[in-house]
Parts: C-alpha cells; sequence; structure tokens
C-alpha cells in the first residue's frame, strides 16, 4: 500500500455530510474502523508485543489474593488483602476489605480522606455520629462511595444478605480510625 492509497482511502473516509459534535453515528464508527484498517495494511503486519517485564508492571491473579480476618472483630465479621501499600505504612494503599452479613463498624472517622468501590455484594452505609442500622443506604457493585476525613460514618452487611460485600478502599496512611464512642466495641452485630 502506498502512501497515495492511504491518502486516497482517509479522503474516502472522511467525505459524507457533517454531524452533530458528539454524537456517535454508524458512518463515524465505519469510518473509524477503515482508518484502523489502513493503518494496520500500511504497517505491514501484526504487532509485535514485547515480554512483559514483571518490574515494570506487577500482576496479581485474583486467586492469589488472600483474605486475612479482621484483627480484634468477631469470627467471620470481615476480613482484609492488601494490594498495595499498607493501612499502617506512610503513603497511598489500596485495599479489599470484605464484609460478611450480619456485621457493621460502629460510627468512626479517619484522618484524612478514603475512597471506596464497591465490587461485588452490597455495602450499607451511612454518616453521622448516631448508630441506626435501618437509616443506611445500600451501595451496590460498581458504587463508589468517598468519605471525608473527620466526619462519623458506619458500614457493612445487613443479616440475611447471600453473599459479602467486597470493597475496593484507596487513602493515605497511616489510617488513624477513632470511635465516636470510645466505651463502645468497634463492631456491631445487626
Amino acid at each position: 500500500m502506498t502512501a497515495r492509497d492511504i491518502t486516497d482511502a482517509l479522503s474516502i473516509a472522511s467525505s459524507g455530510a457533517e454531524e452533530d459534535i458528539g454524537i456517535a453515528s454508524r458512518r463515524t464508527l465505519l469510518r473509524s474502523s477503515l482508518i484502523g484498517a489502513i493503518a494496520f495494511a500500511a504497517y505491514g503486519g501484526a504487532a509485535k508485543a514485547s515480554p512483559i517485564n514483571p518490574a515494570e508492571t506487577v500482576i496479581t491473579p485474583s486467586d492469589a489474593i488472600t483474605f486475612t480476618p479482621w484483627s480484634g472483630a468477631p469470627p467471620r465479621s470481615g476480613a482484609v488483602a492488601t494490594l498495595y501499600g499498607g493501612l499502617d505504612t506512610p503513603g497511598p494503599y489500596l485495599v479489599l476489605m470484605k464484609w460478611y452479613p450480619g456485621y457493621m463498624s460502629a460510627p468512626h472517622s479517619y484522618a484524612t480522606d478514603r475512597l471506596s468501590l464497591v465490587l461485588s455484594g452490597t455495602w450499607w452505609v451511612n454518616s453521622g455520629a448516631d448508630f441506626d442500622p435501618d437509616r443506611t443506604v445500600p451501595v451496590r457493585a460498581g458504587g463508589f462511595v468517598r468519605r471525608v476525613a473527620h466526619t462519623p460514618h458506619y458500614d457493612g452487611v445487613k443479616r440475611g444478605a447471600e453473599e459479602p460485600a467486597v470493597i475496593a478502599l484507596f487513602g493515605m496512611a497511616p489510617v488513624d480510625l477513632t470511635l465516636v464512642d470510645q466505651s463502645k466495641p468497634g463492631w456491631r452485630r445487626v
């Protein structure tokens, strides 16, 4: 394929009536496909990828992620898997938290913001210092929750749920968790 062939094909692909900006159309999609095919043909063959460098791209397969029970919590109430950093190591962290049905945290706050993405199940959340599991709202898989620093909140999974909720949490460590009422346990059976 010559440069002239590519120019002619691009001219054909880009001709036609003007379309509204921001609206994908069949013609736009066909044009994009044609341009990609032309670029591929001009290259002369399949792209060759270099082997992955494990020093540059670290992959942890899902079956290698291990959850450990929360320290000091009731059995089968929750577990954590650290993917990056650590909750006690200064700097950013990414952990997975698994909440089992029937358990919620007592109202607490953190010294820094915490970003949460529900990966599976339904996580029940609320803000405020007064624990009231009936006033929590469901956050289903794919939902995002931002916990603002120094604001009390509580969360967990209601009794009777069919599965635990798994939450990906990102924040800055060390995590400084402060219970609203230090005289009560940090976990509640609901």
